[in-house]
């Protein structure tokens, strides 16, 4: 059986303790490797161009560059790297800044270590992952921007979820199950409950039926899409 490899993360923190702590329970979790650091935002791209990575972990609030604009720069270089911000902060313009230069996640400092791991796994794994204060910014977002543009929901939907969570939704308002979503895809049936999950969040309903219902009602999924996915 291959052996599964970690999934190595860069790890951008300006404090030097927390940075320990973190980084000491993090290896302590199967399947995580701390594969570089970085103190601050020009170091944390450096280390983007020089390491082989599946996330980057970034403390929005670094010295010098600052959070925002390395976050903004890694995502130039490196689109298809995942960034999981960490941050002990909750205001709104800081959220829409975030959401602004595309990350994948957002996580306040302080919560359980098993938390932080469950969204770097989602992240990793091409899902997103909000805290309850960034989730609802994300739906007054799209919620205005439907009301100002009730045709273009599609764009919109752009910036709220990812191409597989549409994907995904996509499939789900075909009436697919997680099996068959995971046939279709070539992944995990775990990985698409992780990201139904993420759907269900970001749309605010409670279950895949909803989420059908309203991506249907509010034409979410390009025509194209399902055929694209499927092969029909």
């Amino acid at each position: 059986m291959p052996k599964v490899q970690p999934l190595k993360i860069l790890l951008v923190e300006d404090d030097e303790l927390f940075r320990l702590g973190l980084r000491v329970r993090l290896e302590q979790e199967p399947g995580l490797e701390i594969a570089a650091e970085a103190e601050d935002g020009e170091m944390a791209i450096e280390m983007v161009k020089s390491h082989s990575l599946n996330i980057v972990v970034l403390d929005i609030g670094l010295p010098g560059l600052g959070g925002v604009e390395a976050c903004r720069q890694i995502r130039q270089f490196a689109p298809e790297l995942p960034v999981l911000v960490l941050t002990s902060h909750t205001q709104k313009a800081l959220i829409n800044r975030i959401i602004e230069v595309g990350v994948q996640g957002y996580c306040l400092k302080g919560v359980p270590s098993q938390t932080l791991i469950l969204a770097i796994r989602s992240v990793a794994a091409g899902a997103s992952w909000w805290d309850s204060a960034a989730t609802t910014e994300i739906r007054a977002a799209f919620e205005n921007n439907s009301s100002a543009a009730p045709t273009d929901d599609s764009e919109q939907l752009n910036s709220v979820l990812t191409r597989r969570e549409q994907e995904i939704l996509a499939l789900i308002a075909a009436g697919k199950t997680n099996q068959e979503i995971a046939q279709l895809l070539y992944i995990a049936p775990g990985t698409v409950r992780v990201h139904v999950h993420a759907i269900l969040q970001k749309l605010d309903v409670r279950d895949r039926t909803q989420a059908a219902v309203l991506a249907i009602q509010r034409k979410l999924i390009a025509a194209d899409l399902l055929s694209e996915i499927t092969g029909l």
